[in-house]
């Protein structure tokens, strides 16, 4: 590429970014017009959804200076935001948990926020929406660069029509590949309308892989109990696999359930799967139970993965 050709680009990418920065709010002295900076309102983030984070962890997620992180640790410290626990597996290390005093400091900014992006996707149009968080998902998977870069696909909430396919996608796909009868669609036809019936944003998501426009694969992930999320209906077309979704996707969900404040995730599998266990391996799950049953027509083991967030 010609050096004009990538400063032109270069100066694009700018473009956006002081308009998003200033669309958002980031721009003022403090975030939101409040005291904190938005790294320091980062941190809370992380301290607020992710308790017991060591400091070492937080700065490698916020891809913060260890030195400047741990000055701003201890202003909060100070200033009675976070307490710290000695690490029970590594004494070298402290534990970070908010205080009563951080999250009240933090909760009503946090609310601000959300209220203040509530209000920009007011103005749009449900499918304006769509397409925004179709532009984001595309985005973030570039130049996160999880993805193959030439496949083309991207993520997505979900919307109506979506768990329609899912439950066919199913029924078609474990017919054909593995034998398994009407009954196993049926089964995901139950757990698609729990979902949809149960379905709260802030502990519950669901995603959509797209390429051309055309679905090619989906995942979950809910509250089963107030500290155990729930990884669901993981599927992806043959026509992509090999290209990086089953891994993006649940990827997306564990870190949707960390963020949301589970301490622990799930998910029901069969041995015979062996791709989605080699995903589910791979993502740091561990196999705490194994039982045979006769299920849709075919002898199965059905399995039960947990992983520690």
């Amino acid at each position: 590429m010609p050096d004009s050709d990538l400063q032109s680009r270069t100066e694009t990418v700018r473009a956006f970014n002081r308009f998003y920065t200033k669309a958002i709010g980031v721009l003022e002295k403090g975030y939101l017009h409040s005291p904190f900076s938005l790294t320091e309102v980062r941190v809370f983030y992380e301290l607020r959804h992710r308790e017991g984070l060591a400091a070492a962890a937080m700065g490698r997620e916020l891809g913060l200076d260890p030195g400047y992180l741990s000055r701003l640790l201890a202003r909060f410290e100070a200033k009675g935001y976070l307490r710290r626990e000695a690490s029970p597996d590594d004494a070298r290390q402290s534990r970070l948990f908010l205080t009563e005093h951080g999250a009240a400091t933090f909760d009503p900014l946090e609310q601000v926020a959300s209220d203040e992006i509530g209000r920009l996707l007011a103005a749009l149009s449900l499918a304006e929406q769509d397409r925004l968080l179709a532009a984001m998902a595309t985005i973030q998977t570039l130049l996160e660069g999880t993805a193959d870069r030439g496949a083309g696909w991207l993520l997505r909430p979900h919307r109506p029509g979506d768990f329609g396919w899912i439950v066919q996608r199913h029924g078609e796909i474990y017919s054909a590949e593995y034998g398994w009868d009407q009954r196993f669609e049926g089964v995901v036809a139950g757990i698609a309308a729990d979902i949809i019936a149960s379905f709260d944003p802030a502990t519950d998501a669901c995603w959509i892989a797209e390429k051309d426009g055309r679905r090619i694969g989906s995942v979950a992930v809910v509250a089963k109990t107030p500290a155990l999320a729930q990884l669901r209906i993981l599927i992806v077309d043959a026509e992509a696999r090999g290209l990086g979704v089953g891994r993006r996707l649940v990827a997306e969900c564990i870190t949707f359930a960390r963020r949301a404040g589970f301490a622990r995730m799930t998910l029901s599998t069969y041995s015979c799967l062996a791709a989605a266990r080699g995903l589910y391996q791979q993502a740091g799950f561990q196999l705490e139970q194994s039982v045979p049953e006769r299920s849709y027509g075919q002898d199965l083991v059905a399995e039960t993965w947990t992983l520690a967030l």
